[in-house]
């Protein structure tokens, strides 16, 4: 970095309307799989979306019919979802340790449940949402896939370059990603450049890289019991999930779909057992 550049914690974060025009999504895949998956496996109305981030995705499933809360560390994200996604309550929280009420489902969409980097985050986010949901609550959760990095280096080699343009200014970001076996996240560095003079912004970030069985472990120290955990389809993978596909059956890809239950003294009811999607 040059000695003019500076930093951020998280540019995008601090500008919610970059980050949707970065991060477009006008067919609200992300809504409409997490939509899906609810009433694939018969949750019930009350939704918190932790880490709901713009709004977009809480703001879909309220248009959907259920009541939500959608919550978030971030200030500006939460003021506008506010403003530009209403219709949701929007509350802040931090998804390592929140008490926002009862509900029948708990959302954690792209990457989210990644930012509990160690043991007792994770242990924090499970307890909260296992205090947090109803018996036979659902905890629907899609992020990145650590078992991808097993032996693969092909989004480690060479830095990804993206350029879109917003408000009339062209926004290049250089992306490179290593990982930190001792640590065992995925750490990521981004510059971002633009064309109105404006000096360069690195912005560092991390994930954990939970591998599926350590993650169905955590699970299962929680209570919950993982009903389906599948690298895809889904609202970021490659092909896209559409309308009526349903989950997968491997664990391989870069993405990781995770739907569990919380376990009930009675055990499973039929009413949450998976459906069959209508033809």
């Amino acid at each position: 970095m040059s000695g003019d550049s500076r930093r951020s914690g998280n540019l995008l974060t601090d500008s919610p309307e970059l980050y949707e025009a970065r991060f477009p999504d006008p067919e609200r895949l992300a809504g409409r799989w997490a939509e899906d998956t609810l009433r694939r496996y018969g949750a019930g109305r009350r939704v918190l979306d932790i880490g709901c981030g713009t709004g977009r995705d809480a703001a879909y499933l309220h248009r959907a019919g259920r009541a939500v809360t959608g919550a978030d560390l971030s200030p500006a994200m939460l003021g506008y979802a506010r403003e530009r996604h209403p219709g949701p309550e929007y509350r802040r929280a931090d998804l390592r340790g929140f008490a926002l009420g009862t509900f029948d489902a708990v959302v954690c969409l792209d990457s989210a449940l990644l930012y509990c980097h160690g043991n007792d985050d994770l242990d924090g986010f499970l307890g909260s949402c296992r205090r947090a949901l109803t018996p036979g609550g659902l905890l629907v959760a899609e992020m990145r896939n650590g078992a991808y990095f097993l032996g693969r280096t092909d989004l480690l080699d060479t830095p990804s370059v993206d350029t879109f343009t917003w408000r009339g200014t062209g926004y290049r970001s250089t992306t490179t990603l290593r990982v930190d076996r001792t640590a065992q996240l995925l750490r990521r560095t981004r510059v971002w450049t633009a064309d109105d003079g404006s000096p360069p912004v690195e912005q560092r970030s991390a994930w954990r890289l939970l591998l599926p069985q350590e993650l169905r472990h955590f699970l299962a120290a929680h209570g919950f019991t993982v009903l389906a955990l599948h690298d895809g389809p889904g609202p970021r993978t490659e092909p896209p999930w559409r309308d009526g596909d349903a989950p997968g059956v491997r664990a391989d890809a870069d993405r990781l779909h995770l739907i569990a239950r919380l376990d009930t003294p009675e055990g499973v009811s039929a009413h949450h057992q998976p459906r069959t999607p209508h033809a």
